[in-house]
């Protein structure tokens, strides 16, 4: 029988411990409704596999720094698919779900100062409050003040940031999947976009795209040297942009077991690829030796903790012995060249067996995880610097336009990599309309049906 390997196993570290959250910033949606009475259309949580287009209570100025944002776009994440197999701690019924969105300021509460009724905004998925020590570090991703969860103290020995619509473990925060959302500490979280670029440009620097540069200057890559991408998703993608176009390395591969993800990053952005569909880990490695006798320079993992291939992991996770697979970290470890780098962009939850610790010592690797990207601190720049100069582009890897109320088969149909009947392209980043969206930018994907997937 499956279960929730990761609720299984903090429940046996955290004993009886309580697990409540409490916050004046976390989903108040409940107390909203009793005092609004408005409604909105919204995607929520509602178990394992299953999310819904809901009416819920429309979000409203609840403190000082807070701003309500009319959703213009939004979007499913592959983090998003964690919530949607029920492998993060403490979702709730109706929780609120989406972390990547942008729109329009619709109030502001008295002490926002930056920000003003009708400003365009992109917001970032981490939630900073600007003024703890890590934020003030530039690091708002690990703020002290925005996620009060005692599971998350007693597992990681400290909290990270809230996040947006990604459950109570998280901070509890109403998500962006809907029509409105409730920004806290608005001044700090939320980036105001200038006139003239298209909603679609940025949208993605709400987290893939700072994602994806953080996972790349986080490890000090050097322009000339060879990379190793696991997983060929939207992260992994990027990561291949910023690799190529921006960074100057000599040699880019990407790693993955869907073929029309892999034609794309060979035809859309001049990377080799490897396609390890019936592969054992021993084959890949030695495959990519045969392509670097020496091994590569840097790795990046980012597909993450679900990709159990092995039968031995499959069961572990469904018996609760672990909650990921450390396999595609043990291949980056034993393809990576002697002192190489590996960054682990993807998302790891707890505890994995069978890690090879020993090949990590003796061949002197650094295994670097990324934490939640601080998107406050990336954003302006990566908007001036690279996306309106043009050097890097968010849309290369978006491929459909889907309205809010197709949003929850929009979930299953990314789970399920499907692909376009039509034109053949899988679905990768898709942007999200809802009512208040303008029309799609020049040369951005037009509105499409669901059914268009297969």
């Amino acid at each position: 029988m499956a279960v929730n390997a990761v609720s299984n196993l903090a429940q046996k570290v955290m004993g009886d411990q309580p697990t409540s959250i409490t916050s004046s910033h976390t989903n108040v949606s409940r107390q909203e409704a009793l005092e609004s009475g408005e409604t909105m259309k919204a995607l929520t949580w509602q178990g394992k596999f299953d999310v819904r287009i809901k009416d819920m209570p429309k979000p409203k100025v609840m403190e000082d720094h807070d701003a309500v944002i009319k959703v213009t776009g939004s979007t499913v994440c592959g983090s998003d698919l964690h919530l949607l197999h029920g492998d993060i701690l403490q979702l709730q019924p109706d929780d609120i779900l989406g972390h990547e969105g942008m729109g329009i300021v619709e109030s502001v509460g008295k002490g926002v100062k930056n920000l003003k009724v009708g400003d365009r905004v992109v917001a970032s998925f981490s939630i900073g409050c600007g003024e703890c020590p890590f934020c003030k570090d530039q690091l708002g991703s690990m703020c002290e003040k925005t996620n009060s969860s005692s599971v998350m103290k007693t597992l990681y020995g400290q909290n990270f940031s809230g996040l947006l619509g990604y459950s109570h473990f998280a901070g509890g925060y109403a998500g962006c999947q809907a029509e409105y959302f409730r920004s806290p500490y608005a001044d700090y979280n939320l980036l105001k976009i200038p006139e003239g670029i298209p909603d679609e440009k940025v949208m993605f620097l709400s987290d893939i795209v700072c994602t994806s540069f953080h996972s790349v200057v986080d490890v000090d890559f050097q322009p000339g040297s060879t990379a190793a991408i696991w997983g060929a998703g939207p992260i992994g993608l990027n990561v291949a942009q910023w690799l190529k176009r921006c960074f100057g390395a000599k040699r880019v591969v990407i790693i993955d077991a869907v073929q029309n993800r892999l034609e794309f990053a060979k035809e859309k952005i001049g990377v080799e690829v490897l396609n390890r569909d019936g592969m054992s880990s021993q084959e890949i490695v030695k495959k990519l030796y045969e392509m670097e006798e020496l091994g590569w320079q840097y790795s990046f993992d980012t597909a993450g903790f679900r990709y159990a291939q092995s039968i031995a992991h499959k069961a572990m996770r469904a018996m609760a012995l672990e909650t990921d697979t450390p396999e595609t970290l043990n291949e980056c470890i034993t393809a990576t060249r002697k002192h190489g780098r590996i960054s682990i962009a993807a998302d790891y939850a707890g505890l994995a067996n069978g890690f090879n610790i020993g090949a990590l010592m003796e061949k002197g690797i650094m295994l670097k995880g990324n934490g939640q990207a601080p998107a406050q601190k990336y954003m302006k720049k990566l908007l001036e610097e690279y996306i309106a100069p043009g050097k890097f582009d968010p849309t290369l890897i978006l491929t459909h336009r889907f309205d809010l109320s197709q949003m929850d088969q929009l979930y299953h149909a990314f789970d399920q990599k499907k692909t376009d009947k039509n034109s053949g392209v899988g679905v990768l980043k898709t942007f999200v309309q809802t009512k208040f969206s303008s029309p799609p930018g020049p040369g951005m994907p037009q509105l499409s049906d669901i059914n268009v997937l297969q």
